[in-house]
């Protein structure tokens, strides 16, 4: 259980270096596999990583991506995270990769969880996982005391969950079980006060900053 700490002289080479760095993952996996699976986060912090990755040569079309979270709304929405990813990462040469898309139109994000669970196993371990994290020491949408983040640590907790202690959208996120069995794992975090938050972390309860519970196996990846 190794923590790799890359400290990047800026944000562009950070990306170039890790987009390149998960496109080797993924290749080595299909040189050996019919199938690889990426697992990336939301938000715009990961936008260059994934314009980069984009047009890389792998055979995308052996490649499934899906994200580690979602808020519960249309995938045209300004909020969407899918709504990013199809702009940044599908397209260019990775538009012909399958897409499970976590959002999928019922009223409710409970509704869901069970399909998007099967859905999701046939790709599991995860080949390549990305992750963020906020400045509170959230991934995916595992939040600090949440009453979900406790059950979604759980070694039995089920794929994927329904988020309701947010302020804004409901959400649906991957839980740990699922996470930490990624064969290859990578943080993605920019600025002084996300690496002092990551630094925390790895003293505190993964209850307290969720972050901590995949702070094993892992590479992370920091520029100012």
């Amino acid at each position: 259980m190794t923590l790799e700490f890359v400290e990047y002289p800026d944000r562009e080479m950070l990306a170039l270096s890790l987009a390149d760095k998960i496109a080797g993952q993924l290749s080595q996996q299909l040189r050996t596999s019919e199938q690889a699976s990426l697992c990336v986060p939301g938000g715009t912090t990961p936008g260059p990583v994934f314009d980069t990755l984009s047009g890389t040569e792998i055979d995308w079309s052996r490649v499934t991506v899906f994200l580690n979270d979602e808020r519960w709304v249309n995938g045209d929405h300004t909020r969407s995270n899918s709504r990013l990813l199809r702009r940044h990462l599908l397209t260019g040469k990775a538009a012909v990769a399958r897409y499970i898309d976590l959002y999928t139109g019922e009223a409710e994000p409970e509704a869901a969880t069970a399909a998007l669970s099967e859905a999701i196993a046939p790709q599991l371990p995860i080949t390549v996982l990305l992750l963020g994290m906020g400045v509170d020491m959230h991934t995916a949408s595992l939040f600090p005391g949440a009453a979900e983040t406790a059950l979604a640590l759980a070694p039995d907790a089920p794929g994927v969950m329904a988020v309701r202690s947010v302020k804004d959208e409901p959400r649906i996120t991957l839980t740990a079980p699922v996470l930490q069995k990624a064969i290859h794992t990578h943080l993605m975090i920019t600025g002084a006060d996300k690496r002092e938050a990551l630094e925390r972390a790895q003293s505190l309860d993964p209850k307290v900053a969720p972050i901590r519970a995949f702070l094993g196996d892992i590479c992370v990846h920091w520029a100012e």
